[in-house]
């Protein structure tokens, strides 16, 4: 039989009971958690356990599964959290700074690339002092995935059957360009999963230019962008490339860390290309 104090360090009142509960729900796997095993998890008993889990089916909050006894979060509380904010994005606020000091650090042009659709979308950009011409142009321009480092990267890191099928759409889109193919693209995006970064360097339409692309990843493991930098393809040489790498994977992962994976700006990038606001400037 079950106390009511099985677990000292237990949340004391309903509401943090309520959340401890909330939040074990969210790292369950797709199947959900049992009453025992919610019970066993947040050190409460299974009585009091049982209370909490109606209150919050009650709000719509958590869902017992049809053809279980398991629960989980139900999707009112993913709507919920996808309004929250008032549409008001903080995307390109929160990875300014890390532009800025990878332009700083490299003396080299970089860029913050988003997914909208079966595109990329230059979201945001720092020039550095050397000129250079790049596939999506300035903010707002855009590539179809797979096209270009962010493309690569991008498209390497997204589940397999939906690679698949961003593959399938996007090769008859690249065809008349004339040196892109389907062969050329997966090995491309099978590169760049196994270094876990793409590199261009010289080829198709800017043979001097040349960018490497490391992905940006949520907490939840899902990529959400990338951050690029564009360069003369002889300053990404053999001695720089392990360098600028090891750069850009700390601020993506940095950014990776802080962002809100319902920031509207992820979903509807090119509607906030010109809303970009300083810290303390958010629109009241």
């Amino acid at each position: 039989m079950n106390s009511p104090d099985i677990n000292d360090k237990a949340p004391s009142n309903g509401l943090s009971r309520g959340f401890a509960i909330i939040r074990l729900l969210a790292d369950a796997p797709a199947e959900g958690f049992r009453l025992k095993e919610i019970a066993t998890r947040a050190g409460l008993a299974q009585a009091t356990v049982h209370r909490l889990l109606k209150s919050l089916e009650g709000e719509n909050v958590i869902e017992q599964m049809s053809n279980s006894k398991n629960y989980r979060l139900s999707l009112d509380l993913y709507s919920l959290a996808a309004r929250s904010g008032g549409g008001y994005s903080r995307f390109r606020e929160q990875c300014r700074p890390s532009l800025l000091r990878l332009a700083g650090s490299l003396n080299d042009t970089v860029f913050l690339m988003v997914r909208t659709g079966f595109d990329v979308v230059c979201l945001d950009r720092i020039e550095g002092p050397l000129p250079i011409r790049s596939l999506t142009g300035d903010v707002g321009g855009r590539v179809p995935l797979g096209m270009g480092q962010a493309g690569s990267i991008i498209l390497a890191l997204l589940p397999q059957t939906e690679r698949e099928e961003i593959i399938r759409f996007n090769v008859p889109r690249l065809l008349h360009l004339g040196y892109f193919d389907e062969v050329s693209l997966r090995v491309a995006t099978e590169k760049a999963a196994k270094n876990n970064y793409a590199l261009s360097l010289g080829k198709g339409p800017l043979p001097e230019m040349g960018g490497v692309s490391v992905g940006i990843v949520d907490r939840q493991g899902q990529v959400i962008g990338a951050l690029s930098v564009g360069a003369l393809a002889e300053r990404l040489n053999a001695e720089r490339l392990p360098h600028i790498v090891q750069l850009l994977r700390a601020e993506a992962d940095r950014i990776g860390n802080m962002i809100n994976p319902f920031d509207p700006a992820l979903r509807r990038p090119t509607q906030y290309l010109g809303s970009f606001e300083p810290a303390g400037n958010k629109p009241t």
